[in-house]
């Protein structure tokens, strides 16, 4: 994720990135290997391609004068709490006091990251979509003491690189667009769980119905076409028959007690190999790659 942030950032000519790494990454060689499709398909050509990872330079020493010098860092480390506030302590002694700090975390909360800071003001969370060099929308989280023109300047900057940002007025667990996707999620496994359909079913309903029009007509906007009224009259009898547990799932359960994790083990709701494992990765980023720019 910090590879693909860094080459989005460096859209931009102006700005010169730096990627701070305790380990001698190779950047180079993960951003070509994210960015394959894009030079395949003459979304990025190779001249610009060189250019922009030209602008790209990994450092290894947190007390490098690009680190202390830097106007605004978007950290990625792993999703460990600890990690998160341990670095940010430690940046924080050495980068300007008007500093910008961004934490990409998909789950945790920005207020508890920042709460050992000195300039909780200037601290706010930038949730990057996975995969980040294609996903338009970055969730702009402000904090219990965000300043408003911070976030507001965060706002601009993800717009100037070609982002869609989304200011999450409050700090609340899974921001805007998680809670919007594992609300779905919960639902779905509840129908498999309950024996309403099978999993492939649940997902071929999905994409050939509103999965389909979702990204022309989103939820709020199809509401209002159809009638706040009847919207109102649909929740009043189906809310009651919707999922609404607030732990996760038995089947979930006890899939995870039996080891049924998915890509990692091979077997969640379908069965996997690397073939078909590497076909929808590959999948998703064409799909992605020709709903934004139809190549």
């Amino acid at each position: 994720m910090g590879k693909n942030i860094a080459f989005v950032v460096s859209s931009v000519k102006d700005y010169d990135v730096t990627i701070y790494d305790i380990n001698p990454v190779d950047v180079e060689g993960g951003i070509r290997l994210s960015t394959k499709q894009l030079v395949e398909k003459g979304i990025v050509s190779e001249e610009e391609l060189r250019e922009r990872l030209s602008r790209i330079c990994l450092v290894q020493d947190m007390d490098s004068e690009r680190v202390k010098n830097a106007d605004l860092v978007i950290e990625a480390v792993f999703e460990n709490m600890e990690l998160k506030q341990q670095t940010f302590a430690k940046l924080e002694e050495r980068c300007r006091p008007d500093c910008i700090f961004c934490t990409n975390s998909s789950v945790m909360s920005p207020s508890e990251i920042s709460k050992n800071l000195k300039h909780r003001d200037r601290f706010v969370g930038t949730h990057f979509w996975n995969p980040g060099h294609l996903i338009p929308l970055v969730e702009v989280v402000k904090t219990d003491a965000t300043k408003d023109e911070v976030a507001q300047t965060v706002m601009d900057f993800m717009a100037g690189i070609g982002k869609k940002p989304a200011l999450c007025n409050k700090d609340v667990p899974g921001f805007i667009a998680n809670r919007l996707q594992h609300a779905l999620w919960r639902e779905a496994i509840s129908i498999v769980e309950n024996g309403i359909a099978d999993a492939a079913t649940v997902d071929m309903a999905i994409k050939n119905s509103f999965g389909l029009r979702l990204p022309q007509l989103a939820p709020l906007e199809n509401s209002d076409m159809v009638g706040t009224d009847l919207t109102f009259n649909i929740h009043d009898y189906v809310l009651n028959y919707i999922e609404d547990s607030h732990k996760p799932s038995p089947l979930l359960t006890k899939m995870k007690e039996e080891g049924k994790m998915g890509f990692k083990s091979g077997e969640g709701f379908f069965k996997w190999d690397d073939e078909k494992i590497a076909k929808c990765n590959a999948d998703l980023n064409s799909y992605l790659i020709k709903m934004l720019y139809n190549k």
